[in-house]
């Protein structure tokens, strides 16, 4: 578009974020963009703007020859994948936060992107005031990029902190986080690990080059942590997290999942409280970088599309450097997990799948031990997802080859010391 070009903007949806926009918008008079038209819903409903600046007609912004930017902020994912064809087609940039509609259209939306040369930016759709996709595009080269790990829902990781640092069980903090507003009256895409993995998904993409589907990712949320695996964890000098991980394998391909995980004190994710989001990535040279920020909210969000909109001015598009310079990376099940795995009823628990059993707790409420588990095992049978069962792995969980550990093992039974 050119630095000098005004940016014409079409906005869809004015609810927490499309409002935070437009405020935002008028905080920045140096952008050179203006809000053309909001399509909204429900056109009865009272909103901090002019009432001619909205329509509730999707054409008045995607037909308009002056917009040549198109924003959308909804939370319908077949809407916004309708909204973002038709624009493409009609010659316009877009700017996303629809995390739900990338990971389900991003092969489209790649493709649309090759025919038309047209951008599609969406650093909000992941973790809101954090730059992670733009880091990842920009900085780390493939071959270099050992692993990710992060925290990408605020409304489960606020749920942790109030379970670890107030003591509330889990059905108190889920209610404190609907109060404040963190987490949905329907909870489930936060809690279940839904919105982590839709994520992670196209973050995937721009770390290592792959396009997964959803029910290519195992994932689980924190629905069955309870106050006494948190317990366990404070005894264990760990917290808990909902940690999205990928990390590169020996053999070239890459471990990637969204589970509940233990961290040590020392970790950077330890220090995420509340809904805020951290992401850590470790690359061959560079060791470790640490982001932080708020996951969520008005004016994080906001700053976030505000950031895609002013890359369009110098016809910034993602390279998908990994996807189409690179040789893509693949995703791999075959690599261990050590995990902590409590339980109400033993037989629940198929604990023969585990290659080894290093600790075991019984007790009058509530059992558990920590293993090793094939992670095939755990992608064939959602055991571990049912209630009255959690799983969390233990920190350092990926173990790629166990020959070592079972000759040690052997030799302790040849020994008779096990």
């Amino acid at each position: 578009m050119g630095t000098d070009k005004k940016l014409v903007i079409g906005l869809f949806g004015f609810g927490v974020v499309g409002e935070g926009l437009y405020r935002v918008l008028h905080q920045t008079p140096s952008l050179k963009a203006e809000i053309r038209k909001v399509c909204i819903k429900h056109p009865g409903k009272k909103r901090n703007a002019p009432l001619e600046l909205f329509t509730t007609e999707k054409n008045d912004l995607l037909f308009d020859t002056d917009i040549n930017v198109i924003v959308e902020v909804i939370d319908d994912a077949d809407a916004a994948f309708d909204i973002v064809q038709t624009a493409f087609k009609n010659g316009k940039a877009v700017v996303s936060a629809s995390k739900k509609m990338i990971a389900e259209h991003l092969t489209e939306i790649l493709q649309l992107q090759k025919e038309t040369g047209l951008p599609f930016l969406c650093e909000a759709a992941a973790c809101a005031s954090i730059p992670v996709i733009r880091n990842l595009e920009e900085y780390y080269d493939n071959d270099l990029l050992h692993g990710i790990k992060a925290i990408v829902n605020g409304s489960t990781n606020f749920i942790l902190t109030k379970m670890f640092e107030d003591k509330l069980d889990y059905s108190e903090a889920l209610l404190l986080a609907q109060q404040l507003g963190f987490a949905e009256s329907n909870p489930a895409l936060d809690v279940e690990g839904y919105d982590a993995v839709n994520k992670w998904t196209f973050l995937l993409t721009h770390a290592y080059g792959i396009i997964p589907k959803k029910e290519d990712l195992l994932f689980t949320g924190i629905q069955n942590i309870l106050l006494t695996d948190a317990n366990v964890a404070r005894e264990k000098n760990y917290d808990i997290k909902l940690v999205a991980q990928a990390q590169k394998l020996k053999n070239g391909k890459v471990a990637a999942f969204v589970l509940p995980q233990f961290v040590t004190h020392d970790d950077h994710l330890s220090f995420v409280k509340n809904e805020y989001n951290g992401v850590v990535i470790e690359s061959g040279f560079a060791d470790k970088q640490f982001f932080y920020g708020k996951g969520a909210g008005s004016f994080p969000t906001a700053s976030a599309v505000l950031s895609d909109i002013s890359a369009l001015r110098y016809d910034y598009h993602y390279e998908y450097k990994k996807l189409y310079y690179h040789t893509p990376g693949e995703l791999s099940h075959d690599f261990f997990v050590k995990a902590y795995v409590s339980f109400n009823q033993l037989a629940d628990v198929p604990k023969e799948d585990f290659e080894w059993i290093e600790e075991w707790h019984g007790g009058q409420e509530r059992s558990y031990f920590v293993g090793v588990i094939h992670f095939e095992k755990l992608v064939k049978d959602h055991w571990w997802k049912q209630h009255g069962v959690s799983l969390i792995l233990t920190p350092d969980s990926i173990i790629e080859n166990i020959e070592i550990r079972n000759l040690k093992k052997r030799s302790l039974e040849l020994a008779g010391i096990v």
